[in-house]
Formats: structure tokens, C-alpha cells, sequence
């Protein structure tokens, strides 16, 4: 069992760090981030600001007490710590959180087979599914590790080989400093935001304390993270191979944006479709609604030649002044603001004629161009890095899925004596298990306006409560089961009363729910009459 579940804990730094980046850089990351890019520019890379410094606490507290207790999963500290009904709770939690979370990533991939080879949506997702499922239940941790490593490469190499090419294709219409400075004059080059606002989604504050929240939780109590580094050989490999995803997390992101920034860019000079989602609009060409899409495409194109004409000036007259002088500034017109947010404004016509179709589609928009306009030897290699990052996050998540749900609900609750043998059947079957369900879920993934935000928001909501179990489990020696349990409830309930009735930025959902289990927690001992907890013991597996 400890081969299947933990890969033998013989795998050393550069495999971890690589793993974890893997696990953590689904499809999503490279089909969904360019387009979050593309409408609402570089502020994204915000959400990764906390992610260094809690690498360095994962690495400081979570490690050490994971290894001297030789768990399988981080929820069996939980019941060490306090009892069997805290440490069921952590793992639904991440249960509930991650399978759904699975569906999205299976979900990303088919996106680009459905629209590159005509297929089904819902097939597609179908035959990536069981594809996945597969290589998880016969492969296990370790394979699913060295894999990922492999992965990881192909994955960089290949985006690293797009950003040369989208900007050698931009040379065409504008210089590489000329198109920062559009991008900027269009508002995507906002790295950095320091205005403090709690409703909004994504500027430093928000990244540096519900970032680091969210990351502390993600790669600090989700199975399908510590699943990863469990299968060091050392504390030193471990910590290691955190560390080096910290260093390295946020430049890679910032590079994937980057390439949103420059195909945005690009459409600038270069007409876009009036909706990147084409499979949806040959569907509404074909309903009676046709003459209505023709008009809404006429003032469509004279809103692009409206913008294309003032990005050509604004360039110009940039070009005139040098680069050392004070950038020119140039108001752009009312109606080519329509094509600076292709797809939005139009898109809502799609919901008449074709009511299931998505009015949405940032997700497409660098799959469209990436079919459009590069060399296909490298739509082939791009394809491959989705391809290779969905196998690797998915298989990672089910993995972690089938574990947690072996170790912490059905061997502790039902099963206890089993063998290894035993033991690693049923892991087979419960990961088999999850997959059934994070199919079902991707099946609905098209309701979401955007893949890569929607996957946050999910863990968002999940995440505080979970870390919160944790942090009182090391720092808050003094409260017991009972009140900790109630807590966590508690904040669960706060996070989700706050999603469907405030405006707060999804980011601080993470810190919220930290701090109320850690809060009533601390109350309910202070008042109750909980036992003190007893020093921490050996609990069944």
C-alpha cells in the first residue's frame, strides 16, 4: 500500500517541485489564464503574491509533523491531534471541494478536442475522462509523479515557444514595446493594484493575505498536493521541492498572462471573430436569427476598424516621440471599445436562438487563435501541453480522491484489518469512483464564466475552513475536539452566506473562514465545559 499511496517515499527534490507545479497547472492554467488575460489583463498574477512566503510555513510547521507521524493523508493528524469526527469533517471537506474540482479540469481539455475535431462536448469529455481514470487507477503515486515531471517540461517548453511565435506574428503590425504600451493604454498591463477594496477580486492585499491563505490551505492540508511531497525521501527533499515550486510559481504565471496580453494585442490590429466560440456561432448562422448576427457582425467590423485606426496613431505618434519621452495619450473611440471586449457584448444574442449555448467565451479565445495563426507543428506541441497538463492535474486530484476516501472514511470507519492487497484494490476502486464524478460534474462545466476563476472560487470556499482545522491543531493547544468541530461548521456556513450574499472578492473567503474556526474555537473552550485535550496518540489508519 505505501508503494501505491506514497510511491515508496524515494523520489527526490527536482520530481516534487516539478509534481507539484504540475499538479497544480492543469489545462485550465494554459487555456483558460491567456483569456482571463485577454479581458481583464495581467492583475490575475496578484492571486500568487501570498504563495511564496506560505511555501516557507509549509515547509517550517506541515512538514516536519507530517513525516514524524508517518501519515498517508494530512486528515489522519486531525484525529491524532483530536478526534475521529474532526478528522471525517477535514476529509469530506476536501472531498466535496476537490471532486468538483475535477470535473472542471477534465472539462478544459475537451473544450479544445470538441472544437478542433468536431466532436460532441459532452463525448469528448467522456473519452478524455476514461482515458484519465485509467492511467490514475493503474499508475499510482510514484507513476503519477515521474510523469508529471516529464510533463512539466513539455508543458513550459511549449508555452515558452508560443510567446516567440505570438510575438514574431505581432512584429507585423507593432514592435514588441509598442504593443506593452497599447496593452497598457487598453488597461491589461495592471501587474499590480495597491488600492485597498474588499470587493475586489484581485489586487495585492487581496493576494498577499487570501493568496497566502489559500496556498497554506492548498499545499498544506489538500491530499492532492501533500500527496506529492509525502513521497520524499527526506523532510529536506520535501521542503525542497516546495520551495522550489514558491521561487518559480509566480514567473510562470506571469508568463502565461504575458501571452493573453500579447494575443489580446494582436486582435487589436488584426480583425477577432465577434465570438471566439465558433462551434456556437456556425449554430446560430444556421436558426432564422442569421440576418440579426450578419448586422451585429457589420457593427462589429466598423468597431474594430474604429479602434484599429486609433491604435495605429496612438503607435505612431509613440514612435515620433521615442522611447524616452512622455507617452502619448490618445482617447479611443466609444465603439471600439466593443472590440476591445470581443465576444461580451455580442454574445448574449446566442442565448435566443441556441437557449443551452454559452454566451461566455474567454476559455476559447486562445485556442482560436493558437488554430488561426500559428504554424500547426506548434498548434500540435500546444496541444500536447494541454493535453499533458489535464492528464497530470486530473490524475493527481483522483488519485488523492481514492486515497482520502480509503484511509479516512471507509479503512478507519469499516475496514481497519485490511491488507496491502486489499488495501490497494479498494483505493483503485474508490479513485474509478471519483472519476464517475468529476465526469458528471464536467458535464455542467459550461455554466461557468471562466475556468480558471470558477476552480478558485471553489477552493475558496472550502479551503479557510480546512486550514483553519490545522492552524488551531498546531497553534491552539489548548482547544479540544467538540469546539473546534463547531467552528469549522460555522465558518463553513459564514463562507457559503457570504458567496450567495456579498460582493466580498473571493480571495478573502479563505481568510474568513481561517479566522472563525480559530475564533469560536478559542470561544466555545473558553466557555464550554470541553475537556482539555489529551496529549496526542496513535489513531487507527
Amino acid at each position: 500500500m505505501a508503494g501505491y499511496l506514497k510511491g515508496g517515499a524515494s523520489l527526490t527534490w527536482p520530481t516534487i517541485g516539478l509534481s507539484v507545479m504540475a499538479t497544480q497547472a492543469s489545462a485550465i492554467t494554459f487555456l483558460s489564464t491567456p483569456g482571463q488575460a485577454y479581458e481583464d489583463g495581467m492583475r490575475f498574477v496578484q492571486f500568487y503574491f501570498g504563495l511564496p512566503l506560505a511555501m516557507v510555513v509549509i515547509s517550517a510547521v506541515f512538514i516536519p509533523i507530517y513525516y514524524r507521524l508517518k501519515v498517508y493523508t494530512a486528515y489522519e493528524y486531525l484525529e491524532r491531534r483530536f478526534d475521529a469526527k474532526v478528522r471525517y469533517l477535514g476529509a469530506l471537506l476536501f472531498l466535496i471541494q476537490r471532486g468538483l474540482a475535477a470535473g472542471i479540469t477534465i472539462y478544459a481539455p475537451a473544450i479544445i478536442l470538441s472544437s478542433i475535431l468536431g466532436w460532441s462536448l459532452n463525448a469528448t469529455i467522456g473519452g478524455i475522462g476514461v482515458v484519465v481514470i485509467l492511467y490514475t487507477v493503474l499508475g499510482g503515486t510514484k507513476t503519477v509523479s515521474q510523469t508529471q515531471k516529464h510533463q512539466m517540461v513539455v508543458m513550459m517548453g511549449g508555452m515558452i515557444a508560443a510567446a516567440f511565435v505570438i510575438g514574431y506574428d505581432l512584429s507585423d503590425n507593432v514592435s514588441l514595446p509598442h504593443a506593452v504600451k497599447v496593452a497598457g493604454a487598453l488597461g491589461r498591463m495592471n501587474v499590480v493594484d495597491f488600492s485597498f477594496d474588499l470587493n475586489n477580486r484581485y489586487n495585492f492585499w487581496s493576494g498577499i493575505t487570501g493568496g497566502f491563505f489559500l496556498a497554506l490551505s492548498y499545499f498544506g492540508t489538500d491530499q492532492s498536493q501533500v500527496q506529492r511531497y509525502l513521497t520524499g525521501r527526506s523532510v529536506t527533499e520535501s521542503r525542497l521541492g516546495l520551495l522550489f515550486n514558491g521561487v518559480f510559481k509566480i514567473p510562470m504565471q506571469a508568463l502565461i498572462l504575458f501571452i493573453g496580453v500579447l494575443v489580446f494585442v494582436f486582435y487589436v490590429f488584426v480583425k477577432p471573430p465577434v465570438f471566439f466560440n465558433q462551434p456556437t456561432l456556425e449554430a446560430v448562422r444556421a436558426t432564422p436569427h442569421a440576418a440579426a448576427l450578419a448586422e451585429a457582425e457589420a457593427r462589429y467590423d466598423a468597431a474594430f476598424e474604429a479602434q484599429k485606426a486609433a491604435a495605429t496613431t496612438y503607435v505612431s505618434r509613440a514612435s515620433r516621440r521615442g522611447p524616452t519621452t512622455r507617452r502619448p495619450r490618445r482617447r479611443w473611440p466609444t465603439r471600439a471599445r466593443w472590440s476591445n471586449r470581443p465576444g461580451r457584448t455580442p454574445g448574449g444574442w446566442c442565448r435566443s436562438p441556441c437557449p443551452k449555448a454559452e454566451t461566455k467565451d474567454a476559455d476559447y479565445v486562445f485556442i482560436s487563435f493558437v488554430l488561426s495563426y500559428l504554424p500547426a507543428g506548434l498548434v500540435g506541441l500546444l496541444i500536447a501541453v494541454i493535453m499533458s497538463a489535464a492528464m497530470s492535474s486530473t490524475a493527481s486530484e483522483l488519485n488523492a480522491l481514492g486515497s482520502t476516501t480509503y484511509i479516512d472514511l471507509y479503512q478507519r470507519a469499516l475496514a481497519p484489518t485490511h491488507d496491502d492487497r486489499q488495501a490497494v484494490q479498494a483505493s483503485k476502486l474508490f479513485t474509478a469512483l471519483w472519476g464517475g464524478v468529476a465526469l458528471a460534474f464536467a458535464a455542467t462545466a459550461s455554466l461557468l464564466d471562466n475556468l480558471i476563476e470558477a476552480v478558485n472560487i471553489l477552493g475558496s470556499i472550502f479551503y479557510g475552513t480546512v486550514l483553519g482545522l490545522f492552524l488551531v491543531a498546531f497553534f491552539m493547544k489548548r482547544v479540544s475536539a467538540t469546539p473546534v468541530f463547531l467552528a469549522a461548521l460555522v465558518a463553513q456556513a459564514t463562507v457559503v452566506t457570504l458567496f450567495f450574499t456579498s460582493e466580498l472578492g473571493f480571495l478573502w473567503y479563505n481568510v474568513v473562514g481561517c479566522f472563525v474556526v480559530m475564533l469560536v474555537a478559542g470561544l466555545l473552550q473558553a466557555v464550554g465545559p470541553w475537556p482539555q485535550p489529551e496529549p496526542a496518540s496513535a489513531a487507527r489508519r
